[in-house]
């Protein structure tokens, strides 16, 4: 028998997300209620992220080309043996590009990464966390089922590398407590048990009393699964 709480959820469910650390890295951050230019900035920067901005997303990469080679950050999370999975947005999308994909490819285009698996797919929609209230935005179970892995790449399927190991990282826009890489985390488990998976994103938010000193502003930290949320370090 599957045990199946209150709240609708299989206690398997539960077990697929719980990581106890999903490894993260970002290059920049921003604010989004803080006063000031460099807050300003941050918005700024997140906006035309958004829209995929062809000059600004050039320089982001590059900045990020330049924090990973001349630098030596994010050694764990990009590189040529690393496969990166985009994340897609809140709704499914059929045959168009999403943000956490274009990202990807760029990424790959300046030699950060060795291959990009686009596998990750939304089977059905999620409210967009940016346009919800706190209370209501969708928890990482949520996310969860949201996902599904489809195991084809280009007309073919995806290869694990034999001997070395499977990395994966994550990529997507932006992070804010980490819900939805902790759910996009748990399918990759499901559907890759050996591999190790870890989380990029370009630009993480900054919470309402954290100050902003400046944009670009590499990190590396963990999302944690804590009492069923995801709680981000730092």
């Amino acid at each position: 028998m599957i045990f199946r709480g209150e709240d609708g959820w299989q206690a398997s469910d539960r077990h697929a997300v719980s990581f106890r650390a999903l490894p993260f890295a970002s290059c920049f951050a921003y604010s989004p209620s803080g006063t000031g230019p460099v807050c300003g900035q941050g918005r700024l920067l997140c906006a035309r992220l958004k829209t995929l901005d062809p000059p600004w997303l050039s320089r982001l990469i590059a900045c990020t080309w330049l924090e990973a080679l001349g630098h030596q950050r994010f050694a764990a999370f990009l590189g040529k043996r690393v496969v990166l999975v985009p994340v897609p947005g809140s709704a499914p999308a059929a045959g168009a590009g999403w943000v956490g994909e274009r990202i990807a490819w760029c990424l790959k285009e300046v030699e950060l990464a060795g291959e990009v698996w686009p596998i990750l797919r939304r089977c059905r929609a999620v409210r967009k966390s940016a346009f919800a209230p706190a209370g209501a935005r969708p928890s990482v179970l949520e996310h969860y089922a949201s996902f599904a892995i489809e195991r084809a790449v280009d007309g073919g399927s995806v290869r694990e590398p034999r001997g070395t190991g499977l990395q994966l990282t994550l990529v997507d826009d932006v992070i804010t407590r980490g819900r939805t890489l902790l759910g996009a985390a748990g399918r990759l488990r499901e559907a890759f048990p050996g591999a190790q998976v870890r989380a990029f994103a370009l630009l993480r938010t900054l919470g309402r009393d954290e100050p902003l000193w400046r944009v670009l502003e590499p990190c590396e930290g963990e999302v944690r699964w804590i009492s069923d949320d995801a709680r981000r370090v730092p």
